[in-house]
C-alpha cells in the first residue's frame, strides 16, 4: 500500500507493508484524508531541522542523548540519532473510508460500512489504516466520505465548545479563524450564541462572517478590548475560545482582557501560556484547557483496549463527539464546502504540502483523495511485504527481526551490524508498516513486513530474533520452532506456566536452536566473576539491588501485555544467580512484596526475593521502583570463601580478599554483543547451547513466583 511519510523535511509517498487486522480493531480502506495545516506543517518543518536547531528547541532531548552516550558509547548513539533523523515518519490523523476487515470482538461494525477514523499514528495518510474501535465511527446517511474525513478536527472543535459550556444567548469570541476556528464558529451558532471572530487573515475573517459569525475583525487592524467593549456594553464577552496557534503569550492575555468578570477562557490551539496575574485574578476568570477530541484521549485503556466510559457518567467521550459532529454535518448544520478548499490525489501529496507552506493564500482545508479500484477491491493494497533488496547472503546467518521497537532499534540491530561477519539482516517485521520499512532501510534489510508469517515461510531465513511485546513471545517462538527456524527470544520466555510448558514441549520436539536473551551472564563483569569463583569451596551469598525506576501503573509492561516487572525484567537477575551458582538447582524461592498504602506505588514493583540453591547458596534480589534516577541502577555483591566481588552497574567489577584482578570499562557493557556471538556459534554447531533449556525454564518459573503467580 502507499503512505505519506515525512523524512528530513521532505514529503514522500512510499510503498509500505499494509497492517493486519487485530482484535478490537477494524481495517479501513481510506477514501479521503484531511491534511491539518497547523499540526502537520509544523511536523514537516521540524523534521527538516538540523541537530543543532533541534537541540535549541528541545534541550530535554539533548539531556537524553548525552545520557545514552554515557551509557552506550559513541557508535550506538550516532546510529540511534541518525536512525531517528532518517526514519520516515507517518503523518495525518483524520480520514474516512470503508471497512474491509473486522477484528475479533468488534460486533457493531461490518465489512462495507462507511466509517471515519481519528488519531495520530492511526488515521494516517495511507491507503489502508488499522483503527481501534473507539476511534472509529460509522458515517451517517447524508454525510459523504469527503466531509467525514474532517472528523478529528470536528471532534476537537466540539470538545472546545463543550469545555466552554456556552449558554443560549451568550457572547463568545473566537480567536483564530483557521479550519478549527471556522468549525467552532458554526458549532457556537448552532448552540444559540452570538459570535465574534478575530484573525489576521482577511479572507478567513470574511469566510467566518459568511458561515454565521455576528461580528468579525482583522486582528492586526483593531484593538481587541476596545471593540469588545463596544459590542458588549462594556461588560466583556462571556467566553473566549482560542483556536489560533502562536508561541506568543499575547493571545491568552488579550483573551482575559476582553472577558467579563467571572467569564471563561478556553484554550484549544497551541499558544503561549505565560499568564500575568492581572486581569486573571481581578476578574476571577475560569481558565480552561480543552484536551483534543474529548474524554478518552490519551487513555490507552479507552483508545487501545476498547474500554468505554459509562454513558450515564461520561456523556461525551471522544467517540461520541466524533459521531455527533458527523450527525450535524449530515443534517446540514455545519457547512464544509467553503472550508475544504483543495483536493489532491494521494500521489500529489507533496504538491499539497507545498501549497500549504508557500502559497500566498493558504487553503484552510486540504483533502487527499485515494484511488478505489472497484474491480480488484482492496486486496491489491493489502500486501504485507515490501522488498528492498533481492538476495540473501550465503556465508552468514540470515536473521529476521520480529518486533522493531525501541530496544530492537537501539540495541539488537546495531549489534547485528557490528557482527556483520556473522549475521545478515534478512527482514524486519513490525505491525506498523512504515516502521518496518524505515528500520529495514536503516539497517539494510532485504525486505520489510507487517506479518511475521512471511519470515517463517522464507526458506532463506536461518534465525528469527523475537523482540515483540511480552505476551506474544511464547506463541511466536512456538510458530518459529515449528517452521524450523533457530530462535533468539528476548526475555521473558513466557508469561504463565501454560505458555511455558507448551513452548518447552515444542522446543524439545523440534530440537531447533533456542536461546532467551538473558544477556547479563555474557557481560565481561559476570564472566570475570564466574572465573574468580571457579573452584570455590563453599556456598555463595549474593545480594543484588536493582534501582529500577518508577513506571506508571498504566505502562504496557505493567498490564496483560507485559506481565509485570518481575517476569519482564527481574528474570535477568535470576538467570545471573543461576549462572554464578553453577550446576546447583533452585531449592526454594520466597518473595516478599512491599505492602504499599498508596495507589501510585505498586507492591509488584517493590519485591525482595530470596532464592536458596541445592548447594546451600543463597541469593537475594532487592528490586525497587522507589529510588532516585541519579543513583546507579544495578549493584551486585557476592560473598564466597573470604572474598567479596562487587559488580557496579556493569561498568566495573571490584574484587576484595584476593590478588585476582577485577574488570572496568568506560561504558556499560551488559553482554548484548557477546550473547549474539555465543548464539551464532551455537547455531553453526560450533558449541553447545549457551544456556541449557532446563535452566531457561527454571529461571522463568522463579520469576513467576517472584511476581506472585503460582507455578
Amino acid at each position: 500500500m502507499r503512505q505519506v511519510l515525512i523524512r528530513r523535511g521532505q514529503v514522500n509517498v512510499e510503498e509500505v507493508p499494509a497492517p493486519l487486522v487485530e482484535p478490537g480493531h477494524v481495517l479501513v480502506e481510506v477514501a479521503y484524508s484531511l491534511i491539518s495545516a497547523g499540526t502537520e506543517i509544523s511536523g514537516v518543518q521540524g523534521s527538516g531541522k538540523s541537530l543543532v536547531q533541534r537541540a535549541l528547541h528541545q534541550p530535554d532531548k539533548v539531556i537524553q542523548v548525552v545520557d545514552y552516550l554515557r551509557k552506550q558509547g559513541v557508535q550506538k548513539t550516532v546510529a540511534k540519532v541518525r536512525g531517528q533523523l532518517d526514519a520516515g515518519h507517518p503523518t495525518g490523523y483524520s480520514c474516512a473510508g470503508m471497512v474491509i476487515q473486522v477484528g475479533e470482538g468488534v460486533t457493531d461494525l461490518h465489512i462495507g460500512d462507511p466509517v471515519a477514523c481519528a488519531g495520530a499514528l492511526i488515521a494516517n495518510h495511507a491507503e489502508i489504516v488499522l483503527a481501534p474501535r473507539n476511534l472509529v465511527v460509522k458515517v451517517p446517511e447524508g454525510c459523504d466520505l469527503k466531509a467525514a474525513a474532517s472528523v478529528t478536527l470536528g471532534a476537537i472543535a466540539m470538545q472546545g465548545v463543550r469545555r466552554a459550556d456556552p449558554r443560549l444567548g451568550e457572547i463568545v469570541a473566537v480567536i483564530g479563524l483557521g479550519l478549527l476556528g471556522q468549525l467552532t464558529v458554526q458549532l457556537l451558532k448552532a448552540a444559540g450564541c452570538r459570535v465574534i471572530g478575530f484573525d489576521v487573515d482577511k479572507r478567513r475573517v470574511e469566510l467566518a462572517q459568511q458561515l454565521g459569525a455576528d461580528y468579525t475583525f482583522i486582528a492586526s487592524e483593531i484593538n481587541y478590548p476596545n471593540e469588545v467593549r463596544q459590542l458588549t456594553d462594556d461588560h466583556g464577552v462571556d467566553i473566549v475560545i482560542i483556536t489560533a496557534a502562536s508561541q506568543s503569550d499575547a493571545l491568552a492575555q488579550q483573551a482575559m482582557e476582553m472577558t467579563r468578570k467571572k467569564g471563561r477562557v478556553v484554550v484549544v490551539g497551541a499558544v503561549g501560556l505565560g499568564l500575568k496575574r492581572s486581569p486573571f485574578y481581578e476578574k476571577e476568570l475560569d481558565f480552561l484547557i480543552s484536551c483534543s477530541y474529548g474524554p478518552g484521549r490519551y487513555d490507552s485503556n479507552y483508545e487501545e483496549q476498547g474500554v468505554d466510559y459509562p454513558y450515564a457518567f461520561v456523556r461525551w467521550t471522544e467517540n461520541r463527539n466524533m459521531a455527533e459532529y458527523l450527525r450535524l454535518v449530515s443534517e446540514g448544520k455545519l457547512q464544509l464546502g467553503q472550508i475544504l478548499e483543495r483536493e489532491y490525489d494521494l500521489g500529489d501529496a507533496n504538491q499539497a504540502y507545498q501549497e500549504l507552506q508557500s502559497a500566498a493564500e493558504k487553503p484552510l482545508g486540504v483533502i487527499l483523495r485515494y484511488p478505489i479500484d472497484q474491480q480488484k477491491g482492496p486486496a491489491a493494497k493489502l500486501t504485507s511485504k515490501v522488498t528492498l533488496h533481492s538476495k540473501p547472503t550465503r556465508n552468514k546467518l540470515n536473521v529476521a527481526v520480529i518486533g522493531a521497537g525501541g530496544f530492537a532499534k537501539g540495541m539488537h540491530l546495531p549489534n547485528l551490524q557490528t557482527l556483520s561477519n556473522l549475521y545478515h539482516v534478512r527482514a524486519i517485521v513490525s505491525s506498523t508498516g512504515s516502521n518496518a520499512k524505515g528500520v529495514a532501510q536503516q539497517f539494510s534489510a532485504d525486505y520489510a513486513s507487517s506479518d511475521y508469517a512471511d519470515v517463517l515461510k522464507d526458506p532463506d531465513v536461518d534465525v528469527v530474533l523475537i523482540s515483540t511485546r511480552h505476551h506474544l513471545h511464547a506463541q511466536q517462538a512456538e510458530a518459529a520452532a515449528r517452521a524450523g527456524k533457530a530462535i533468539f527470544l528476548e526475555k521473558p520466555m513466557a508469561l504463565n506456566e501454560a505458555e511455558l510448558d507448551s513452548l518447552a514441549a515444542t522446543l524439545a520436539e523440534t530440537g531447533v536452536p533456542f536461546m532467551v536473551g538473558f544477556n547479563r551472564r555474557f557481560s565481561p563483569a559476570a564472566q570475570r566473576a564466574r572465573t574468580i569463583l571457579q573452584g570455590r569451596q563453599g556456598p555463595l551469598i549474593m545480594v543484588y539491588r536493582v534501582n529500577a525506576g518508577y513506571l506508571a501503573p498504566t505502562h504496557w509492561t505493567q498490564g496483560t501485555e507485559g506481565g509485570g516487572r518481575m517476569i519482564g525484567e527481574a528474570c535477568h537477575m535470576f538467570d545471573l544467580f543461576q549462572f554464578l551458582v553453577g550446576p546447583a538447582k533452585v531449592a526454594e524461592v520466597v518473595a516478599t512484596p512491599m505492602q504499599a498504602e498508596v495507589e501510585h506505588v505498586s507492591g509488584a514493583d517493590n519485591v525482595v526475593t530470596t532464592v536458596r540453591y541445592s548447594d546451600g547458596s543463597v541469593a537475594t534480589l532487592l528490586y525497587t521502583s522507589l529510588g532516585a534516577a541519579d543513583y546507579p541502577k544495578e549493584m551486585l555483591e557476592i560473598y564466597a570463601d573470604g572474598k567479596v566481588l562487587a559488580l557496579d552497574d556493569y561498568k566495573a567489577l571490584r574484587v576484595y580478599g584476593t590478588q585476582m584482578a577485577g574488570w572496568q570499562a568506560s561504558v556499560v557493557d551488559k553482554g548484548h554483543v557477546a550473547e549474539l556471538q555465543a548464539f551464532a556459534r551455537y547455531v553453526r554447531g560450533e558449541s553447545a547451547a549457551p544456556i541449557a533449556l532446563d535452566e531457561l525454564v527454571e529461571t522463568t518459573k522463579v520469576s513467576f513466583i517472584a511476581s506472585g503467580r503460582s507455578v
